[in-house]
């Protein structure tokens, strides 16, 4: 291991700290305020794969919705799917109100303190149980995120390419874990991560760990992490099918709870395939196709939906779906937000 002291960087995160609606900063905690683990579970389950920006609002909406875990897990299912909309990655929404249920019902509405029973929970991998662990409950355990395994692999300059070299981060990242403040030390390397050793142009020279990066003295710090190529992502297609009636309730459907968008409020549609799919609409009208493609990106392929509306009378009666009056655009996932703005357009020109 290098010459790196715990306590350099605790006095750096003492000094600057990111001001975060979830966390319970350096002097407060210091001054005797624990965290909530309510509001460090939420948070670290927001976080996953999203940024800190993207995150704030809904934390901020979730927290005054639903200010307890009690609340949480006696909310209706649709509503918290509806104000996760946007936030992506839509199954742990669905984990959310499981894991706060299974909090509720197994636990008394308190959260198991050790990383071992953190895992039990639904939608807890190793990350978050490790990050609720050590800042809500301040065992000593081993948090690595993306910014974490950035820091490392500078200090350290390891060649070896993520996704591979995770587990040799997080060894490396075990072994300088104090003791004393993990629950700040896990913050303070996440906030060196996100605020000085950043992805581009690090700002190495007021890093309070400058004296002891390798990547640093060799000039190599925009080399690391190493990363394996990318993968070329497939294309896939579909068709999305939008109606509005007379009196303004547009036609909407439910996704399966299981799948991409699962239990997600949507439009009417084709599968997702390889090739265009044949047209299988929702209800018998006048469907226009708009010309233009809806174009998304999830982890592991890109989508391309033709968009197709009609407007239609107030007896129509659709084959699936239903027509919902009080249709909130804020509902929606971001793929089908996109094709009902352009929707919107052609049916009012």
């Amino acid at each position: 291991m290098r010459d790196l002291c715990a306590s350099d960087l605790l006095d750096w995160y003492d000094a600057h700290a990111r001001d975060l609606p979830w966390r319970v900063g350096p002097r407060a905690r210091a001054a005797g305020q624990r965290p909530d683990p309510y509001h460090v579970w939420l948070s670290e389950i927001m976080l996953q794969q999203t940024t800190v920006a993207a995150v704030r609002a809904y934390f901020l909406r979730f927290s005054e919705l639903w200010p307890t875990v009690e609340e949480l897990a006696a909310a209706e299912d649709t509503r918290v799917m509806a104000e996760w909309a946007g936030l992506g990655y839509y199954a742990r929404a669905r984990n959310l109100l499981k894991c706060a249920r299974q909090v509720v019902t197994d636990h008394g509405g308190a959260f198991p303190t050790t990383r071992e029973m953190l895992l039990t929970l639904p939608g807890v991998g190793p990350y978050t149980a490790s990050a609720i662990a050590a800042i809500a409950f301040d065992e000593v355990a081993t948090v690595v995120d993306g910014n974490v395994e950035r820091v490392v692999s500078r200090l350290f300059e390891v060649e070896t390419p993520l996704p591979k070299a995770k587990a040799e981060l997080t060894e490396i990242a075990g072994g300088l874990t104090p003791m004393g403040r993990p629950g700040d030390y896990a913050q303070a390397v996440m906030d060196l991560g996100a605020t000085i050793c950043t992805p581009k142009s690090p700002a190495c020279g007021i890093c309070p760990w400058m004296q002891s990066c390798g990547a640093r003295a060799s000039g190599r710090q925009a080399k690391f992490p190493v990363k394996a190529p990318k993968k070329v992502k497939p294309v896939r297609y579909g068709i999305v099918y939008l109606a509005r009636r007379s009196d303004g309730a547009w036609l909407v459907e439910t996704r399966p709870a299981r799948g991409l968008l699962g239990g997600m409020l949507g439009w009417p549609g084709s599968d997702w395939g390889e090739r265009v799919p044949e047209e299988a609409p929702p209800m018998v009208a006048d469907w226009r196709d708009l010309g233009i493609e809806v174009r998304h990106t999830f982890t592991h392929f890109h989508l391309r939906l033709s968009v197709k509306v009609a407007d239609v009378a107030l007896e129509a009666a659709p084959r699936r779906g239903r027509f919902k009056a009080d249709f909130r655009r804020s509902d929606l996932p971001t793929v089908m937000r996109k094709a009902f703005d352009l929707a919107v357009g052609e049916l009012e020109t």
